[in-house]
């Protein structure tokens, strides 16, 4: 079997389409989108790409969020994205491949040590594959070119940062990533999200994009949805979920679980409790009760 037998499987379906093509993988790079559209036959002029961007994923080299201008130059595509998309599909009309292979030159064999992937031909009228196209249809949001260069100017910053995890690539595990809040101003995670940071430090806008790399928002949400998604991860945060469940949390006993499940020094702890405070303060409806030790209760305060 040939290195690039994936890529031929790809190529041999694109040349064959006549009126629709849908290229849906969650990595996709520039150079094979590239060598996708050109296999396309140019009276084609229906050509949906799905995939996702991440400023992690994009930081770690494993998508290029330039196939934007790519898609706007050739004119016929839309590009959709849906976040916790990980299925692979590449459709002309009422044929398609499904399987592992994403859009990348490891995957289709069109780079040395290429991975060992697998793509089946099938009906795009094949219930499963109906099922996926509804969904991708139901929750994908455009993937424009300002968003495109968005994430790519958030994901060379936060590549520069030498704090930032080296490979952090949402998705590929089963266990969610253990974090804990680090910027102390929670105000400014919507502005930052959304590609405005330029009146920030370079040190407090690198703990920003920490924060956002391990809460892995989709792009594109508005600051209601954003807010929703933070609080929901800041909810599952085991030393918070007390709060949810009794309505009240005891910060001396948040910082003594911090020391003991985080290992970290007491001064480090209670810097995690303030600043899981601030946040909770700004996404959630709690307030402070200075009696005996501050407690954190859920609800507005009545005055």
């Amino acid at each position: 079997m040939r290195e690039d037998h994936i890529w031929r499987q790809i190529e041999q379906v694109l040349a064959c389409a006549t009126q629709r093509v849908v290229l849906a993988a969650p990595f996709i790079k520039k150079g094979v989108f590239e060598a996708a559209l050109a296999a396309i036959p140019s009276h084609v002029q229906d050509i949906q790409c799905v995939t996702r961007w991440s400023v992690a994923e994009v930081a770690a080299g494993v998508s290029d969020p330039e196939i934007a201008d790519l898609a706007a130059a050739d004119g016929r595509v839309s590009i959709a994205l849906c976040h916790n998309l990980h299925a692979k599909l590449y459709a002309a009309d009422d044929v398609c491949l499904i399987g592992s292979a994403n859009l990348t030159g490891k995957a289709t064999g069109l780079i040395p040590d290429s991975n060992i992937e697998l793509l089946i031909e099938t009906s795009t009228a094949h219930p499963e594959v109906q099922r996926l196209l509804r969904v991708i249809k139901d929750t994908g949001v455009p993937g424009t070119i300002d968003l495109a260069h968005q994430i790519r100017k958030q994901a060379d910053l936060f590549q520069a940062d030498e704090e930032a995890p080296r490979v952090l690539v949402a998705g590929h595990d089963e266990r969610p990533i253990p974090w804990l809040p680090e910027t102390r101003n929670p105000t400014r995670l919507y502005g930052v999200y959304n590609g405005r940071h330029g009146k920030i430090g370079r040190d407090v806008l690198a703990g920003i994009l920490r924060d956002l790399a391990a809460l892995d928002v989709a792009p594109g949400l508005g600051e209601q949805a954003f807010g929703n998604v933070v609080l929901s991860r800041l909810r599952a945060i085991p030393e918070v979920q007390r709060l949810v469940e009794a309505g009240r949390l005891n910060m001396d006993d948040v910082q003594r679980e911090l020391m003991g499940s985080v290992g970290c020094t007491e001064e480090r702890a209670r810097r995690f409790t303030e600043t899981i405070a601030e946040w909770l303060r700004y996404f959630d409806e709690i307030h402070l009760v200075p009696i005996g030790p501050w407690e954190i209760r859920q609800g507005r305060q009545v005055m």
